[in-house]
């Protein structure tokens, strides 16, 4: 794929995502993998500027995740400048949740972006930036993620939003604890105890339903 070719390919997408009357996450992924085995062969650089150009096309966020996902050598040359690019349009946990599935967590875990990184995104005045940070630990304890469990990152940035009361936040917070208590029980446990009157209602109920039942809403 060259520059030139770039046009064509995001006009061939969108069109066949036009086509579909009420697409399912099922069919617009379908047609992902259709693209990520005609994508095969290009160079990283082309994947992410393919990706890009789509987030900037509306086409579904996770389309664009999924490409550069699937293409392990546009996946492996990620960085902090890459990632932080394609970081647009982030303002729905449906795409927040997506890209830190996707991209940020798993980039994380392999060391291709810092703990500076993510806690400078906890730190962030933006919600979603915010929310970002807290869902990246998810892939670090989330076994069909690749996870094998990271109890002291996942721990480090939870501590950073203990007491923010965006719900965004909070959510991700009862999430990222939840994951974590599949992988480290006991790690969870002592959280919720030092921080029993600094955490939301919402992640102490949901957390703790979850240690008790194994459901967060049992």
């Amino acid at each position: 794929m060259t520059t030139s070719e770039l046009p064509t390919i995001i006009k061939e997408i969108r069109h066949t995502l036009r086509e579909l009357s009420s697409p399912t996450v099922a069919q617009i992924r379908n047609i992902r993998r259709s693209y990520s085995r005609q994508l095969a062969s290009a160079s990283p650089d082309e994947i992410l500027r393919l990706a890009l150009e789509l987030l900037r096309n509306d086409v579904p966020q996770f389309f664009a995740y999924e490409l550069v996902q699937h293409h392990k050598a546009a996946r492996k040359s990620l960085d902090t400048k890459t990632i932080e690019a394609l970081a647009i349009h982030l303002d729905s946990w449906e795409a927040v949740d997506s890209f830190a599935s996707f991209l940020t967590g798993p980039a994380w875990r392999d060391g291709q972006l810092s703990d500076a990184d993510i806690k400078r995104w906890a730190r962030s005045k933006d919600r979603w930036w915010r929310r970002l940070a807290v869902v990246s630990t998810v892939p670090l304890n989330n076994k069909t993620r690749g996870g094998d469990g990271d109890p002291k990152r996942t721990v480090m940035i939870c501590e950073m939003v203990v007491e923010d009361r965006d719900d965004m936040v909070v959510k991700a917070l009862s999430w990222a604890l939840r994951e974590l208590s599949k992988r480290d029980r006991e790690t969870v446990v002592q959280f919720v105890q030092k921080n029993q009157s600094r955490l939301a209602a919402l992640v102490l109920r949901e957390v703790n339903n979850k240690l008790l039942t194994g459901l967060k809403n049992p």
